[in-house]
């Protein structure tokens, strides 16, 4: 066998300990109140790290498969995946990844369940979608006593991937369908009808889904245009009398990437459903796991960045070139340096929203910030995770092209989380409305940019311009929400950064809120700045 030194090829990635590696995702945890959990998180870094991570190459690349009917002709509607994927959703469910913040309500907990889907996004993102839809769904379902059982398999760490009732099943997973062909974004539009079945809280479901997630869940939430108006339903794969609900899976998605994940497209034929909420509050009904699911956005495009920069890091302190190692040579090592600085400022502000979200329960002001912050985190995190992606992939040039080095997976499934629980503009627009219709959440964001004062002169000129909009003296005109929107993400990352005294607060504000710099025109365009080297050495411990 060849020696990788001889060779100039670097070793294996895996296996590699992804908490331990992790310092700001480990400086993060305890910020946020979920060091509590340490050592379960440091259990599934290094299950990520290692078995999962080897697991995922076969999950990923033999796709899911659509089975409508059996060898009789009997329709089925089945989507049968490789072993290693129910392999993979095992270890998740069991390890907390879906239900740790329900099963374990106590402080942290949300931050440490959001720690551990960062961690598991970064070697198999796509089952992250019906973990990230189940977690987000048990709240919900709890607040309907007709529904217990559901809110409580969809929390528990059992995971049964086989088709059958829940009253046989130790734990269940969810998946979602709101899309339509003719709305999109616009939910009300949906055209899928809902008629009240004689049993109250009981109907019949006709119509499509454009998007159906993850069809092989043992239960959907869906909506429908009731009599009351639009509202949300549970429709359950089997009825309670034990026969299959009448939906037909038409086809499975052929997605650009999530590939170890299946999408559908779906019919509704008088299918059983029952009410989740009041009639005609489809929408506010929704809004509930919104929040939940756009957290989970920022935290799979955060690992997304983290998992590119380690895949670059450890290629570049192999890989030598020109007489040197391609890490300490002057130009990568500035893209190294600003491609550490932007995965260390997402992990920090997605785990700083994941705590404000634990809080939000028993306190007011973090409610609005984690109310608002989801949607900024979840536009911006969601767009730099696939600059981050493609500038890792110039790293190892050639070698991060080819589906062994890890990082097409990543790109491919990098754009994936901007587009998801509603794009780029939807999140801005959402951004302009909640800042007129809830004052406390401007109120909120000033409060969280304000604590860190005084510690950076381009932090704070960048915070003062924010000043008239945050507090409802000057609107934002829409056309210019992006604008917006991004001047926040970035004065929000910043200060999270400077309050907790990162070594490379300093230079984040350098490159990101100082004039003169060309940053955002590609990775490594910056001028000198003290920190650079600080951002690297932190990011990966030499192995």
């Amino acid at each position: 066998m060849t020696d990788p030194v001889d060779s100039n090829q670097a070793p294996e990635f895996a296996p590699r300990d992804l908490w331990a590696d992790d310092l700001a995702l480990r400086e993060a945890v305890a910020r946020e109140g979920g060091g509590g959990f340490a050592d379960r998180l440091a259990h599934y870094g290094r299950l990520a790290g290692n078995e999962l991570y080897v697991l995922s190459f076969d999950a990923h690349r033999d796709r899911p498969r659509l089975r409508t009917h059996d060898r009789y002709g009997e329709r089925i509607d089945i989507v049968e995946f490789h072993p290693n994927y129910h392999a993979i959703m095992q270890a998740a469910i069991e390890n907390g990844v879906a239900g740790l913040s329900w099963c374990e309500p106590v402080p942290g907990a949300h931050v440490a369940r959001a720690a551990l889907s960062y961690l598991h996004y970064q070697v198999e993102p796509g089952s992250s979608c019906p973990l990230t839809m189940t977690h987000a769904a048990v709240p919900v379902l709890a607040r309907e006593p007709r529904l217990r059982e559901w809110g409580q398999k969809a929390a528990a760490p059992r995971y049964d991937g086989s088709n059958r009732p829940i009253g046989d099943k130790p734990g269940i997973t969810l998946g979602m369908g709101m899309t339509e062909r003719q709305g999109g974004s616009d939910v009300r539009a949906n055209a899928t009808v809902a008629v009240p079945r004689a049993s109250d809280g009981e109907y019949e479901l006709s119509g499509h889904k454009w998007f159906f997630s993850a069809p092989m869940s043992d239960g959907f939430l869906v909506t429908a245009q009731a009599p009351g108006g639009l509202s949300c339903f549970l429709m359950p794969r089997w009825k309670s009398d034990g026969t299959r609900t009448t939906f037909r899976l038409m086809r499975l998605k052929d997605k650009l990437g999530d590939w170890s994940n299946a999408s559908s497209e779906v019919e509704f034929d008088r299918a059983w459903a029952l009410r989740v909420g009041e009639e005609g509050r489809g929408i506010a009904t929704i809004l509930e796991m919104v929040m939940l699911t756009r957290l989970d956005c920022m935290l799979g495009s955060a690992g997304l960045m983290r998992m590119a920069l380690a895949q670059a890091l450890h290629h570049c302190r192999h890989r030598r070139a020109f007489g040197q190692r391609l890490v300490d040579q002057p130009l990568m090592r500035t893209v190294l340096a600003d491609l550490a600085l932007e995965a260390e400022a997402a992990t920090a502000f997605a785990i700083r929203v994941a705590g404000a979200v634990d809080r939000a329960p028993t306190d007011p002001q973090e409610a609005a910030l984690a109310r608002v912050a989801t949607a900024i985190g979840k536009f911006w995190i969601c767009k730099r995770a696939v600059v981050v992606v493609n500038e890792a992939q110039e790293c190892l040039g050639g070698n991060g092209y080819v589906e062994e080095s890890l990082l097409p997976r990543l790109y491919r499934q990098a754009p994936l989380n901007s587009i998801w629980e509603g794009s780029g503009n939807i999140q801005c627009l959402d951004v302009l409305r909640a800042l007129q219709r809830e004052p406390e959440t401007g109120r909120a964001l000033w409060t969280e940019l304000s604590a860190a004062a005084g510690r950076n002169a381009a932090c704070d000129a960048a915070v003062e311009r924010l000043h008239p909009v945050l507090h409802g003296s000057k609107a934002v005109d829409q056309s210019q929400a992006r604008r917006f929107v991004v001047s926040l993400a970035l004065a929000l990352q910043a200060s999270v950064l400077l309050r907790a005294a990162s070594p490379v607060a300093e230079a984040f504000c350098d490159t990101r809120l100082s004039g003169g710099h060309e940053y955002g025109v590609a990775a490594g365009a910056l001028t000198a700045s003290a920190g650079l080297d600080a951002a690297i050495e932190r990011s990966l411990p030499v192995q």
